[in-house]
């Protein structure tokens, strides 16, 4: 019988468009959401998974009724280092508050820099609210 929270192997024995049975040994099965495939989105399951498959799955709940519930994702380990989309501009959280020579640097040395970073941020921010509405401005002007 299979208990909360162990990991174990199966194999895909059906598709739908919400997620994946997996048949895991002695009988059982269970159903692998979309949401527990991967860390990553997924927009089609078929691409991402096929019939046959040998996957490692974890039991993450298991109802009244005996259904269980599995997670792919929840069996690995969150991957880390994938490669992120290279940002235009330094976010506010990439602030240098402390940068290496600020000794040297002046109270007006300083301001300006985090004026001109604040700018480029407010500058970044409307642009991509143009292009999220399609570069037109929402107020009608």
């Amino acid at each position: 019988m299979a208990e909360l929270g162990t990991i174990a192997e199966g194999i895909v024995s059906g598709i739908t468009k919400f997620g994946v049975f997996v048949d895991f040994g002695e009988g059982e099965k269970g159903l692998v959401h979309i949401s527990e495939l991967s860390y990553d989105y997924i927009t089609d399951i078929n691409e991402f998974i096929k019939k046959d498959d040998k996957v490692t799955v974890k039991v993450i709940k298991i109802d009244d009724n005996g259904k269980i519930s599995l997670s792919i994702k929840q069996a690995q380990p969150k991957k880390t280092n994938t490669p992120q989309k290279q940002k235009s501009s330094p976010r506010p959280d990439s602030f240098d508050w402390s940068a290496k020579n600020d000794e040297e640097m002046s109270f007006e040395d300083r301001m300006s820099r985090f004026k001109s970073q604040s700018e480029e941020i407010l500058r970044d921010n409307k642009r991509r609210e143009m292009k999220r509405s399609g570069g037109y401005s929402r107020k009608g002007h």
